[in-house]
């Protein structure tokens, strides 16, 4: 049982991973690089749709990190687990004080009612979020370390 819970939960930290990484380095400078205000309107349907699916998914993999250090904790690798956990909460941390109150403001904006300094704000959320894939590709890395 604990083996299908280390595989299960590596797996969909690992997922998490490649989609953060995934808006940070292809989706977002694809949507920067359209024209007009494509990009700016792609970035806010995305921030609505991946706004409601990451909160699920970053506390769904912490609950399984923390089920693992706990179901695990007299196994090689528990320290590795724990490691890993405490880095998801500091991913967790960062976006409820960093990124979710850029977000929320960017989803809501259109061409008609975005403030003067919208460029400026998406570029401080891109920077906050590319030191939160860094946390969270180390708390993968970790979980990987752990399964050896």
């Amino acid at each position: 049982m604990l083996n299908a819970l280390e595989v299960f939960t590596t797996v969909l930290v690992g997922v998490m991973v490649g989609v953060e990484f995934s808006v940070a380095f292809v989706i977002n400078p694809i949507l920067n690089a359209l024209p007009e205000d494509s990009g700016q309107l792609g970035r806010a349907h995305g921030g609505r749709m991946l706004g409601a699916v990451m909160p699920v998914w970053y506390i769904g993999s912490l609950v399984l990190v923390a089920a693992w250090a706990i179901a695990g904790r007299h196994h090689s690798g528990a320290g590795l687990v724990v490691t890993a956990g405490a880095l998801l909460i500091l991913s967790v941390i960062m976006s409820i004080l960093l990124l979710v109150p850029i977000n929320n403001r960017g989803k809501t904006w259109t061409p008609d009612n975005r403030p003067a300094d919208w460029k400026q704000q998406m570029n401080r959320w891109d920077r906050f979020h590319y030191v939160r894939v860094a946390v969270i590709i180390a708390a993968f890395t970790l979980l990987v370390a752990a399964l050896a």
